[in-house]
């Protein structure tokens, strides 16, 4: 008696350990979801609020690039997602127009980091800050608007941060079934 409850016991636990992944990502990101379009439109029209949600991808082939260059944005909460799928690490790190850090996220491979900002309006640099990466193109420009009204021109930015935070989901690489 005693020696089947230790086998059940223990077959009760290997099948536990079996697929039962408790960090399963309900990110949404899978590879092509991140439209290539050049701007994301905010995401809150109540009057004052502004913000948006802005996504940028790493290059998935490894290329030491983004999938975009450019992004704009009204001023307030903005939440950037970044997706980096390839096997080479990359980081995302915002700078405002004096070349003061805004958010950046930890450097990674194989997942989505989300930064939460408060933006301020001006012109805003994003770019890999790994060694190299930045110096072979990985860079690119946010605008940030007063109310979600695309203006052009740069207006100078004052630093933007009221608040940063780091989201991390790790995607779960494939594992052959039990």
């Amino acid at each position: 008696m005693r020696k089947s409850i230790l086998v059940l016991g223990a077959a009760v636990v290997a099948l536990a350990g079996c697929g039962s992944s408790s960090s399963t990502s309900s990110s949404g990101t899978a590879p092509g979801a991140a439209a290539p379009t050049a701007t994301t439109a905010p995401a809150g029209s109540a009057a004052g609020s502004g913000g948006g949600s802005l996504s940028i991808a790493a290059d998935p082939s490894g290329q030491l690039k983004f999938d975009r260059t450019a992004l704009s944005t009204a001023a307030g909460k903005v939440t950037i997602s970044f997706t980096n799928s390839a096997s080479v690490a990359h980081n995302l790190t915002v700078t405002s127009s004096s070349g003061a850090s805004v958010a950046n996220t930890p450097t990674f491979s194989g997942g989505t980091k989300t930064l939460a900002v408060t933006l301020t309006p001006g012109t805003y640099t994003f770019f890999c800050s790994v060694p190299g990466h930045r110096q072979a193109g990985m860079q690119g420009t946010i605008t940030v608007s007063a109310s979600g009204a695309a203006a052009g021109g740069g207006s100078t930015s004052t630093s933007g941060t009221s608040s940063s935070s780091t989201t991390t989901t790790k995607s779960s690489p494939s594992r052959s079934a039990y």
